[in-house]
């Protein structure tokens, strides 16, 4: 707003010098043109007398007469009027060179004042371009910060969603360590560990030719088998459920793959934008930087056409 101000300041007295220069001119020319006319009557008039006096010195030559001292002054007078006509004529040249002069000044100075219209309009268009640039930039600035108040955001909610799920992790892991059937599984296991111990023992006293013994170790043997077979029954079920718990688990793990893409794919998208948004910025920066370098020539080029026009007055 300053520089408008400073231009429209040393707009003003630059028109006021052209219109005193343009009316001190045409005020010369008008004294010119008036002088010019006052001499050409001057001159028609001493031309008429000397004509007369002309006819006179013929009409005395052809009487023969002797000169009287009139005449004798006639005669002076006549080389007089002859020296004065002579003086005007050359100064009616020098008029008509000056006036030549005054109009050949006076369209470079039209030619000048249309250069001088033509390089303001230059730099009105200029400083629109400038303030529509300015604007455009001003509108980046706030696009960018609106994005990067996205982008917080976004980031905000990605770190509280993963947050939950590390948290949801750790408490399904928890939940797996205190689940019953994984604790009567460890149980089962070592329970079948010992009845392989036992079964082992038994074969061996199998071995020893006692009845009683043999049939005493093949009714603990049927027991056993049942209890073999409950036990591979409640493993069976409990296999099951653990494979429907890992289904289950699987299951989240894609989903919180899909969500970890998803919100991948949006931080990248971001990034581009805003890596869109600043390589904008520094392109109309450039633009405006280079607008300005254009003006200033511009700026430099009316100065030295004003200072040239006063050096031609």
């Amino acid at each position: 707003m300053s520089g408008n101000k400073e231009r429209k300041s040393q707009g003003v007295p630059e028109e006021a010098l052209a219109k005193q220069d343009t009316s001190s001119l045409t005020d010369a020319v008008e004294q010119v043109a008036q002088q010019q006319q006052s001499q050409t009557s001057e001159i028609e008039k001493n031309k008429k007398v000397l004509f007369h006096l002309q006819q006179k010195g013929v009409c005395l030559q052809a009487r023969n007469r002797p000169l009287t001292s009139n005449q004798i002054c006639c005669t002076s007078i006549l080389d007089f009027v002859a020296s004065r006509v002579n003086e005007l004529h050359e100064l009616k040249t020098q008029i008509a060179s000056v006036s030549a002069e005054t109009k050949e000044t006076e369209r470079q100075i039209y030619q000048q004042d249309a250069a001088i219209q033509n390089t303001k309009l230059q730099c009105g268009n200029l400083e629109n371009q400038i303030k529509s640039l300015h604007t455009e930039n001003v509108k980046l600035k706030f696009d960018i910060e609106a994005a990067q108040e996205d982008f917080e955001e976004q980031m905000i909610r990605y770190n509280e969603y993963y947050a939950k799920i590390k948290a949801h992790k750790d408490s399904l892991r928890e939940v797996e360590s205190k689940w019953s059937f994984m604790t009567e599984l460890n149980e089962k296991r070592d329970l079948v560990k010992k009845l392989k111990t036992m079964k082992e023992e038994l074969m061996q006293d199998l071995q020893n030719p006692e009845g009683n013994l043999m049939k005493q170790v093949q009714e603990d043997i049927t027991n056993l088998k049942d209890k073999i077979i409950t036990v591979k029954e409640s493993i069976i079920e409990k296999t099951s459920f653990l494979e429907e718990e890992k289904k289950t688990h699987e299951k989240l793990r894609k989903e919180i793959e899909v969500q970890h893409k998803r919100y991948g794919a949006i931080l990248k998208r971001l990034h581009c934008q805003v890596n869109k948004l600043q390589s904008d910025r520094r392109q109309w920066q450039w633009n405006i930087q280079q607008l300005q370098k254009t003006a200033a020539e511009l700026r430099k080029c009316i100065g030295t056409k004003d200072e040239h026009g006063r050096r031609v007055m």
